[in-house]
């Protein structure tokens, strides 16, 4: 019911992206001159620098060596997926993303929104990097930390907010295309005019090709395969004035991904669509009303490692979810700012999957999964600048739902093998945070914030198992919620003119964490442990010389599991797949206007595969670049080289049984921009 009515209301929404563009009344044309719309939500409070905030402007967002958004981020230190791979090479349900070294697990426990919408799977938690062309951005700003507050439940790690491009930034044309030294391409093109008052935005992007050997020669069998890849996505967005402080933005976004990993038949699909309404006041009453819908489906094969033959095939996993936000800011006074809102967000998801014989191939049984979520969040927050000094304290309450969760097992003849119903739970939980910024000087500010979060467990760690062969990880249906408690202080300093310098020191501890717990021979199971202990420090250093620039962040984390009982065995250990240090720097050379000449190097510290820190992966440390060359007013010409030395990344180890990441990859391509 819930998947039917996102289809409908999705069609409606696309539908109204066309509405902003009507002819306009002669009066709008007389106040046309004085009318501006930004796309984006409302500004800044002066107390967002209380928190560890780390931006990507758009000329690093559209300069990576891969052209992807994972990419982008990974110039944040601390940032980190479930694994190492990126969106051509990783099964997308592993794509999870947290920050402060709090992972675990798949899932994501970093809060990832595009213009206001949360974009991560509703199912599963896994972020779709692969609808999110760098093109479309304008910026992206990265909180570690920072609890829940005026964002969406599930904020436990920080919270990675994009916001897209308009003309100014895109131009009215934008188009490029690259291939590389395996022969596959990229392409993508931009469409942005300007429109009366407003403008539209609309995108297209392309990536394809045979992908590289993710398995080590020396492992490699007949039915091996390359991490081929073929994805695409389009966007549509429309941003128009309705007042001279009101504007509505109208966004729909549609996107589908194929993948193959490890071996012949070992397939991945991921697709989706989605659309939001957005009205943005900029009055004396100041309000941002956001409503969105969302379908997604995914759907995977898994191939036995020994057998070389299907032995699963999750078919489908439809999933919905309808949500939005309203947030007010009345008129206070000077020097004073108060938020007042709430969100609200309803998720559901069904699992279709079909077990068969990795002897006889037959089809062995028939299981479906799912249930249903639902979020609503009330939150005051509220800022006061005294002079040198800003504060800030927000609380927030979050009324949770977990419902219909079901498992159900039948023969392929019908007779039921499992018929589980689980209980419905709900409750409130609370939250607040709170910090200050003090401008000590002209050039060294101070802060300091403490805050709590919560993440509900997602109905994929709830209701699905699922295999890594030969490793079964089973679901738990009596996950409690994930519970933060964070401190941090910080410095941040402007020691010479164009050098801007950071450094944080944390404290975060992650009650009740869901992670992968072993719980027999290639046997694990989704449980809470007491706790994942975050300590650790973050640095970040800019330098903008005018023709030399230079880009770094450094993250240092020591995180363990905290467990007793019958997971004492785990205390003290390193979380899974958590590296303790993390590093990334980009140097970049702007001879002259148009040009860009730039190397990024990146060092991710050793990470364990599994929670019984059984096998490592070894430590990583990759040369990226990037040149483009204007060759004519409008045509540039581009190179980009992933991992140029060639390092070898391991991004799986199970009992010796590997996995690699993209090996030196070199690209070319041309560039064109109408400005």
């Amino acid at each position: 019911m819930l998947r039917h009515k996102c289809r409908h209301l999705i069609a409606t929404l696309a539908v109204g992206t066309a509405l902003p563009f009507a002819p306009a009344k002669a009066q709008d044309t007389v106040l046309a001159h004085s009318i501006i719309v930004t796309g984006a939500g409302l500004g800044d409070t002066p107390a967002t620098p209380a928190y560890d905030v780390e931006t990507i402007t758009r000329d690093r967002v559209v300069t990576s060596a891969s052209g992807r958004v994972e990419d982008v981020l990974s110039s944040i230190a601390g940032f980190q997926q479930f694994r190492r791979s990126d969106s051509r090479s990783a099964n997308p349900s592993a794509q999870g993303v947290t920050l402060r070294a709090l992972g675990g697990n798949a899932s994501s426990r970093t809060l990832v929104l595009l213009d206001g919408v949360p974009v991560a799977n509703p199912f599963f938690g896994y972020i779709p990097f692969n609808a999110i062309a760098p093109e479309r951005l304008g910026s992206i700003r990265v909180t570690r930390g920072g609890g829940l507050g005026a964002f969406g439940a599930g904020a436990v790690s920080g919270t990675i907010e994009m916001t897209s491009a308009g003309p100014g930034e895109i131009g009215p044309i934008h188009a490029q295309a690259l291939v590389n030294d395996r022969a596959e391409t990229q392409a993508s093109a931009t469409l942005a005019p300007r429109l009366g008052s407003g403008f539209l935005v609309a995108s297209v992007q392309w990536d394809r090709g045979q992908g590289f050997w993710t398995t080590p020669r020396s492992q490699r069998v007949d039915a091996s395969a390359r991490a081929a890849y073929d994805s695409w996505s389009a966007s549509l967005r429309g941003v128009a004035p309705l007042t001279g402080t009101v504007e509505l933005q109208a966004s729909a976004l549609a996107y589908d991904d194929a993948r193959t990993l490890r071996f012949e038949g070992a397939d991945s699909t991921s697709s989706g669509q989605q659309a939001s309404l957005r009205l943005v006041g900029r009055g004396d009453w100041q309000f941002d009303v956001l409503g969105y819908v969302q379908a997604q489906d995914f759907s995977n094969v898994v191939v036995s490692s020994t057998r070389f033959v299907k032995v699963l095939d999750q078919a489908k996993t439809p999933t919905t979810a309808i949500g939005g936000k309203f947030e007010l800011r009345p008129p206070v006074g000077d020097g004073h700012v108060l938020r007042l809102g709430a969100d609200l967000r309803l998720t559901e998801g069904r699992l279709l999957e079909m077990p068969f014989s990795a002897f006889t191939g037959a089809l062995t049984a028939i299981r479906r999964a799912g249930g249903n979520q639902s979020d609503l969040g009330l939150y005051i927050e509220d800022d006061w600048t005294l002079g040198d000094l800003v504060l800030t304290a927000g609380v927030r309450a979050d009324r949770w739902t977990i419902r219909d969760g079901f498992y159900r097992e039948t023969t392929p003849a019908g007779l039921v093998m499992e018929d589980s119903a689980f209980a419905d739970r709900s409750g409130w939980t609370g939250n607040v945070r709170g910090g200050f910024v003090w401008q000590a000087s002209q050039t060294v500010a101070l802060r300091a914030a403490a805050y709590t979060g919560m993440r509900l467990p997602t109905l994929n760690e709830l209701y699905r198992p699922f295999v890594v062969f030969p490793v079964e990880t089973r679901a738990n249906a009596a996950l409690k919620l994930e519970k933060l408690r964070g401190y941090e202080v910080g410095l941040d300093a402007r020691p010479l003119e164009g050098l801007t310098l950071s450094l944080t020191a944390f404290d975060n501890s992650l009650k009740d964490a869901i992670a992968n717990v072993t719980i027999g021979e290639n046997l694990r199971q989704r449980q809470n442990v007491d706790a994942i202990r975050a300590r650790g420090l973050e640095a970040a250093a800019a330098l903008d010389l005018g023709r030399v620039q230079f880009d770094g962040s450094l993250s240092w984390t020591d995180s363990e599991v905290e467990a007793s009982g019958a997971q004492s065995a785990l205390d003290g250990m390193r979380p899974a797949q958590v590296p303790r240090l993390a590093a990334s720097g980009t140097l970049a050379w702007l001879p002259r206007a148009g040009w860009r000449i730039a190397a990024t190097l990146r060092h991710i510290g050793r990470q364990f595969e599994d929670d019984q820190e059984t096998d490592s992966l070894p430590a990583a440390t990759t040369l990226d670049a990037y040149v483009k060359v204007p060759v004519a007013p409008l045509v540039s010409v581009v190179l980009r080289g992933e991992n140029l030395t060639d390092e070898r990344i391991v991004t799986r180890d199970q009992g010796g049984s590997m996995d690699l990441g993209v090996p030196r990859t070199v690209w070319a391509g041309v560039r064109v921009g109408f400005r």
